[in-house]
């Protein structure tokens, strides 16, 4: 049988007391069942180890979620107190899931995945109808990752996996796909003939506070670098799939994880920074403060020149950067074309080529700028910027990213989740750079909270010519 949304499903949700599950699943799930995305029969199980009632819980909801929450929504929403690494615990749910479609949702550690999955499969909890969904990082290294990979697939098979990056969910990236592949002005110039270079950034304005247990232990590299905008590359760089099924489309993203041109110990030093939040001019506390540490190595902003060795972007360097207390948060992929081989008009500079902007957060949406004559006798040219989706966003109300995630988990669409060999493929990249910082002893360069970063991520476009595209904002800093 083929899941859909007529098809009756049990959500188990794991770490059921935790932030995710209030700020983002619960409210995703609510608007699937606000749109009638949801079938007739289902049912939220939350499970975590803290003592509370169904009442209670439902009751904790009700504060996070929008407006008047349905009864009928929160009549089949229960809770259950229980350690989910232990079988005799999760054994007293088996007779109320027995013979149900039962979706079991991790949103915990990481390193509580193994022992999670045994404890379902000792219960006798896992049949061939069940799926479960792992949130990122999966392990803080290749070995680690590999660790938690053979747990959970010794109990659930590969087409039942689904590790969510939820990047992946928002329209702006759905929407990259389809302009590139839908169209063929677009595709017929997505190469090295055409594009100079691409830009990815992920910037958080938010500090670490409330997470620096945890962040201290990963960094920007393991938390952003290693799935979001890995993920968002492949996205950017993939050669189209003959099909739209998930094999097919993550066949291609794997090929452009295994093109990447592996990091050196050369090259890291050179083409890889590292920085870590200071005191910020505004009164902004330093990272040590916010993560409740005396001193660490924990870089929190990191910015890199990534090549990708195949015929479509040989010469095309990929810029990633991401940081904690930049100067806003916002999500981008610029893909900056070549200027004119010879321009007729001297007030056309090199800096006034193409771009094309995929804005994934705050706003989403995507614009192309382009040059054009002002009005007047001269031919005075000017940079203009035109939006290509203007109504798409703004007729209807477009969904969260974790609710087009957990619909296709519903009806068992793997397209945009990530499989087990591209998982390990972009820890394999990865890991040459953790063990030189672990070599080295280098520690992160000191920027200030509300800057772009340290000086040195500038230099890195600097060294090519080039600049990080940034919004004009007071307190950025002059590079």
């Amino acid at each position: 049988m083929t899941p859909n949304n007529t098809t009756p499903f049990t959500l188990v949700l794991f770490g059921a007391a935790g932030d995710l599950a209030r700020r983002r699943l619960v409210p995703s799930l609510y608007a699937l069942w606000c749109d009638g995305a949801l079938p007739e029969h289902w049912q939220l199980l939350g499970v975590s180890r803290s003592a509370r009632t169904s009442d209670e819980w439902r009751a904790e909801l009700v504060d996070a979620l929008e407006g008047e929450v349905a009864d009928d929504f929160l009549a089949r929403v229960g809770y259950v107190s229980a350690d989910a690494t232990d079988p005799q615990a999760l054994g007293t749910l088996r007779e109320r899931l027995e013979g149900q479609r039962c979706i079991f949702y991790l949103a915990t550690r990481a390193d509580l995945y193994a022992g999670i999955t045994r404890a379902l499969d000792e219960a006798a909890l896992v049949s061939d109808q069940s799926r479960i969904v792992l949130e990122k990082p999966i392990g803080l290294d290749y070995a680690s990752a590999e660790a938690i990979e053979t747990s959970v697939r010794g109990c659930f098979d590969e087409r039942q996996i689904f590790r969510i990056d939820h990047y992946l969910g928002k329209e702006t990236v759905q929407n990259l796909l389809v302009l590139r592949f839908a169209n063929s002005i677009f595709e017929s110039q997505w190469n090295h003939r055409y594009i100079d270079h691409i830009q990815i950034t992920i910037a958080e304005s938010g500090s670490v506070a409330g997470r620096g247990a945890f962040y201290d232990e990963v960094g920007a590299l393991r938390d952003m670098v290693q799935n979001h905008l890995l993920q968002l590359l492949c996205m950017t760089a993939m050669e189209p799939p003959n099909t739209l099924d998930a094999d097919a489309v993550r066949d291609e993203k794997v090929k452009v994880l295994r093109a990447l041109r592996p990091m050196e110990a050369t090259s890291i030093a050179e083409e890889v920074v590292r920085g870590q939040y200071t005191a910020g001019a505004n009164g902004e506390a330093g990272y040590t403060e916010d993560a409740g540490v005396r001193e660490s190595a924990t870089e929190t902003f990191v910015a890199m020149r990534v090549a990708i060795d195949n015929w479509r972007w040989a010469g095309v360097p990929f810029y990633l950067r991401t940081g904690k207390r930049l100067p806003e948060r916002t999500c981008e992929i610029v893909v900056h074309f070549r200027p004119v081989p010879h321009s007729i008009f001297p007030q056309q500079r090199a800096s006034m080529a193409n771009r094309l902007v995929f804005r994934l957060q705050p706003d989403e949406g995507i614009q192309l700028s382009f040059s054009e004559k002002r009005p007047g006798a001269a031919m005075d040219i000017r940079m203009s910027e035109l939006s290509l989706n203007p109504q798409t966003l703004r007729r209807e109300r477009a969904p969260d990213a974790y609710e087009r995630l957990l619909s296709d988990v519903i009806q068992d669409n793997q397209t945009l989740f990530v499989r087990h060999d591209e998982l390990m493929a972009a820890w394999d990249w990865v890991d040459p750079i953790l063990q030189n910082w672990r070599d080295s002893g280098v520690r992160p360069e000191p920027y200030r909270a509300g800057t772009w970063g340290p000086s040195a991520a500038t230099m890195l476009l600097a060294r090519d010519g080039r600049l990080w595209d940034e919004r004009e904002t007071d307190d950025a800093p002059d590079g």
